[in-house]
Formats: C-alpha cells, structure tokens, sequence
C-alpha cells in the first residue's frame, strides 16, 4: 500500500485548527498540516485526521513525548502517530527560539 494521506499537527501562537489548514496535493500523496496553539487541541485534530483517513499523523516537537502518548491513547492503534524530535546539539538554539 502507498501512502496516500497523511497529517502533520504542528504548533505555533495564534494558531486556530478550524482555520489553519493547509493541503499540499501531489496528485499521488496528500499532506494535510494543522496549526494549533494549545497542545490539547492535537487530541480533537489527530481524531479528526485519522476519521478522515490519514495513514499516518506526525506531530512537531513541540508536543514533546507526553502529548505524543495522549494523542496516540486518544486514537489508539487506528493509525501510526509520530513525532519529531531534536537531538542534544539543537537544544540551545531551540531555547534561544523559545524562550
């Protein structure tokens, strides 16, 4: 089976999940990407995307290794879900971003 659909869930302020939908349609693969601004809006979202199909729902950084488990416990084993993670050599340029 080829990936045909799948969701990105990213965070940023100001974002609106009703709103800040953006679809990047290849003609063979679709990309769906939601903006948040609470990590707690991802849980209704990544439901929302697996319903809808998504084979896939990969969270940005942002979320962390806590709301990744609450996002999968709240889909369950319907679809994959993973996160992007930063390795120990960005953590001071990621702060300097953050903080």
């Amino acid at each position: 089976m080829a990936l045909t659909l799948w969701g990105f869930i990213y965070a940023a302020a100001g974002c609106d999940p009703d709103r800040d939908v953006t679809v990047v349609d290849t003609g063979r693969c679709r990309t769906v990407l939601v903006g948040v601004e609470h990590p707690e809006q991802a849980l209704a979202v990544a439901a929302r995307l697996a319903a809808d199909g998504a084979q896939l729902i990969e969270l940005c950084g942002a979320f962390g290794p806590t709301w990744t488990a609450r996002v999968i416990e709240r889909i369950g084993d319907r679809v994959p879900v993973g996160a992007v993670g930063y390795g120990p050599e960005a953590v001071d340029r990621l702060q300097a971003i953050f903080s």
